[in-house]
């Protein structure tokens, strides 16, 4: 699903993250762990477009990256679900609306398999507050399961999360996971960036680390 060979990622003129060999199966849950600042974000923005890869190959669920084009980016995007640390969720409308945005903008347009597929993802991430409340009445642990149902909107093979857990206290945050988790018993595909250790050891997956320009796969102690 994921293949990165001899890739060097560059912000302006400064090299973050050279030489990466890095490859994911269909199927697989990945933890990109390392210090804040060590290129985990970076790393994830060349995988959903919102940076260019300018040295060595790479590709994500058959979109060459290195000749993608600003055109492809909705198309990838609506393969992939993509989660943030911080919700990216639109407060002026409600959680429908928030929902039903993203799949009117992907080309859905029956009212009633709209709202279908709305209360499928909502349940799938345990969510059971009403539909017309707006994200700013919710908790955090609550606007992050509505962020991971968005993501879930178009049935991808792949999620991308980036530090989901960051603004969460360490109860929601392991609520968190056991979503991420069940999603990934049900064939989906994660690579989760974090440098919340703790989560590595209750929910293992492959490990790479990221740390002096390098990009490492960790093999876990027994």
């Amino acid at each position: 699903m994921v293949s990165l060979q001899n890739v060097t990622i560059r912000n302006d003129d400064n090299v973050i993250l050279s030489n990466i060999n890095f490859s994911v199966e269909k199927g697989e849950f990945v933890f990109l762990i390392g210090r804040t600042g060590t290129g985990k974000s970076s790393l994830l923005k060349i995988l959903y477009g919102d940076l260019k890869l300018f040295d060595g190959q790479g590709s994500i669920i058959g979109f060459d990256l290195n000749s993608l084009k600003e055109k492809q980016i909705p198309d990838l995007r609506r393969k992939l679900g993509v989660v943030f640390q911080d919700f990216k969720l639109l407060n002026d409308r409600s959680l429908f609306d928030n929902l039903s945005f993203v799949l009117k903008a992907t080309g859905w347009k029956d009212k009633r398999k709209i709202s279908e597929r709305i209360d499928e993802v909502l349940e799938m991430v345990n969510v059971k507050s009403n539909k017309n409340k707006f994200p700013f009445e919710l908790s955090g642990g609550e606007q992050q399961r509505v962020a991971i149902a968005r993501a879930l909107l178009n049935h991808p093979d792949l999620i991308l999360a980036d530090e989901p857990t960051g603004n969460l206290d360490p109860e929601t945050s392991q609520e968190i996971m056991k979503v991420f988790q069940q999603l990934h018993k049900g064939g989906i595909g994660i690579i989760m960036a974090t440098h919340d250790y703790n989560m590595i050891v209750k929910f293992p997956g492959k490990i790479f680390q990221c740390a002096d320009g390098k990009l490492e796969e960790v093999v876990a102690k027994n």
